[in-house]
């Protein structure tokens, strides 16, 4: 008990991950040194439908995690996500006061630009500064210290169900642990499998989770844009269970071990053994049949991507893709969004190298790591016994924090 340990918690529409990491001593990174893996129950497109089968599935992963890392888990970093997301860009507008830009200069325009109207039942997640104006000056990053007399910012606001996140924060609490934060799920995947430089030339990441699609599209190293669409993995599996005939567990195992995304890229002669249970025959089915139910689907989450990239306005500015969650690992999902976008196309992985590296490098992991980041940050400022960052956009999101912390 005497590590400085953090805890990154992904409650996932198909599977629960928790991952225990020790900070290190040099000030760099961290150390993962336990973790634990359970499938969900209790969720569905990311929102708490059955809170005592969502506990139980916390409660089953933290205690792998527990038993690995040899810790007693009492606070966590937790995601959220699903279709009650929302998400709009809002600027605001204020005089310096002294002719020169000062923190609360910074301040009040970021305060003006999130006075809008939320919808009833909704509240705000996430708030960050897009970028400034000092005059006529246009594109400006970093603001303070500049001359002028009127200064403007734009900002991307996000907010979600105020019942979701109560729900989510509820079924914690219920394991006998605290939220340290909440954190928007496809934000954290971001962190984890995102390149700085990636993000300043334009990048989608297409985070294909269990029960949501997340998007995310940076240009110029700022959030522009975010949505969530409710098709992903689970519809895959549920296609592929109707059309063999066998139960959804079974699905997901056949389309983890032989599915593919794309017809053309199989074998058509290669085929695939179905057991034989109490209830029906053995029999084989060609793989490339598995495919002919797995492409339509895939097909048309991306053909719903590709709208949110059109109404986003930016397509023309994004020469990259990246894909993250567990269903990118299909064979021939980078050929399909590379047709369906148009668009150079990786695979994202977290950044972490260091113990267990060879089981969290995996796209599967994404959403966990960023969440661990984004402890790793906390501890940092904890450390350094500095109460909020300087920079007005983090400020403004310790106060939200504290809200939530206050509220929740």
């Amino acid at each position: 008990m005497n590590k400085n340990i953090i805890v990154g918690l992904d409650i996932g529409t198909t599977k629960v991950v928790a991952v225990v990491a020790e900070v290190k001593a040099n000030g760099i990174g961290f150390e993962v040194i336990g973790m634990g893996h359970h499938v969900s129950r209790g969720l569905k497109r990311g929102m708490v439908v059955n809170i005592d089968a969502t506990v139980e599935s916390i409660q089953n992963a933290l205690q792998e995690a527990e038993l690995m890392s040899d810790c007693k888990i009492e606070r966590v970093y937790t995601g959220i996500a699903g279709n009650h997301i929302r998400s709009f860009n809002s600027s605001g507008m204020v005089a310096i006061r002294d002719k020169e830009v000062k923190a609360n200069d910074i301040e009040r325009v970021i305060e003006t630009a999130k006075a809008i109207d939320i919808s009833a039942g909704h509240q705000m997640l996430y708030l960050a500064a897009q970028e400034y104006k000092v005059d006529s000056q246009e594109g400006v990053r970093e603001p303070m210290g500049m001359s002028g007399i009127r200064l403007e910012a734009r900002v991307h606001i996000v907010t979600g169900a105020t019942s979701a996140v109560q729900n989510i924060v509820k079924c914690v609490r219920r394991c006998g642990l605290e939220v340290n934060d909440l954190v928007l799920q496809p934000l954290a995947s971001s962190d984890a499998v995102l390149k700085d430089d990636e993000k300043e030339s334009g990048v989608i990441l297409i985070d294909i989770g269990g029960g949501t699609t997340d998007v995310v599209i940076f240009t110029e190293g700022a959030i522009r844009h975010t949505a969530s669409i409710p098709v992903a993995g689970e519809q895959v599996t549920s296609d592929i269970a109707m059309a063999l005939r066998v139960p959804i567990q079974e699905a997901e195992q056949i389309k983890q071990q032989y599915g593919v995304a794309k017809q053309s890229l199989v074998n058509p002669q290669q085929m695939i053994d179905i057991d034989a249970t109490e209830e029906r025959a053995g029999r084989s089915v060609s793989r490339q049949a598995l495919a002919a139910v797995i492409e339509p689907r895939v097909e048309e989450l991306l053909h719903m991507v590709r709208e949110v990239v059109n109404q986003s306005g930016l397509d023309a500015v994004i020469p990259y893709v990246v894909i993250t969650g567990g269903s990118a690992l299909l064979p021939g999902m980078l050929e399909m969004v590379e047709d369906i976008l148009g668009k150079q196309c990786r695979l994202g992985k977290p950044d972490y190298r260091g113990q267990l590296a060879d089981v969290i490098d995996s796209p599967r992991y994404a959403t966990v790591v960023g969440l661990l980041k984004e402890a790793r940050r906390h501890a940092d400022a904890e450390a350094s016994q500095v109460s909020a960052p300087t920079r007005p956009p983090n400020e403004l999101l310790v106060k939200i924090k504290e809200w939530f912390r206050a509220n929740f």
